[in-house]
């Protein structure tokens, strides 16, 4: 299962939100590029990045900070928030970003990542970020009336192999994901899921790598120091 540090960017600066409230962000770090260098060193193999201006706005705001970021690492990275054309979907690839992750236009554009998942395969993941079983759209600002099991099965259906799940009440909360949801998610597709929101123990992991999970994003944990990235890639050799 991969660990994937996340770093979201909100005014060119590394923060973290609770719950996605943008009225509850703590500033982690000014240089999102020195912070993607720091967990690349601790032995991360592929970074989580959103663009959270870019979630609420549905406009790249922070392309240059990521674009750096990509091109200051050596290992894979993957982008979200307000990613809806395929001008930057092409833009963020040119830059050296390995996948690019489609949220809200996956639910209010179908034509948009229909096309985008023809032209770039599996550079292309969806993210699922879900409120009581339904989809959050708009940087979780608005919650739909879709299942986010009829969007998985939707999104199987478009060719789609990667989707990042996020229950949105776990997110900064730091009390262990949905389990439950994550398993009913992974088991009604063959698309590689991806764990977000509420990671914040060895046991959280443990217990996500059962479920047979491709990977799990780890945000707050780190920052503060509950989870070692470091230990945790250790660990993760050593089981292998």
């Amino acid at each position: 299962m991969i660990l994937f540090p996340a770093i979201d960017i909100r005014n060119g600066k590394c923060v973290r939100l609770i719950q996605g409230d943008y009225k509850q962000e703590t500033i982690y770090s000014e240089f999102p590029t020195e912070t993607a260098q720091k967990w690349e060193s601790k032995q991360a193999t592929f970074i989580h990045i959103v663009d959270l201006d870019g979630a609420k706005t549905g406009e790249s705001i922070n392309k240059n900070a990521i674009q750096a970021i990509a091109e200051a690492t050596t290992i894979p990275v993957q982008v979200g928030g307000g990613i809806r054309s395929l001008d930057i979907i092409e833009t963020y690839i040119a830059a050296g970003v390995d996948r690019v992750i489609i949220g809200t236009a996956a639910i209010q554009d179908k034509a948009f990542l229909s096309a985008a998942v023809e032209k770039y395969g599996d550079k292309i993941a969806v993210s699922i970020d879900a409120r009581t079983g339904f989809v959050a759209t708009d940087g979780w600002t608005q919650t739909s009336t879709i299942k986010a099991i009829d969007l998985v099965k939707e999104l199987e259906a478009l060719g789609v192999k990667t989707i990042v799940y996020t229950d949105i009440l776990k997110d900064g909360m730091m009390q262990g994901p949905n389990f439950t949801e994550l398993q009913a998610v992974n088991e009604a597709t063959t698309m590689d899921v991806i764990a977000s929101g509420g990671v914040s123990s060895t046991e959280d992991i443990s217990k996500l790598r059962s479920l047979d999970l491709y990977g799990a994003i780890i945000g707050k944990a780190l920052y503060d120091g509950t989870l070692n990235l470091e230990k945790l890639m250790e660990a993760d050799e050593h089981a292998n």
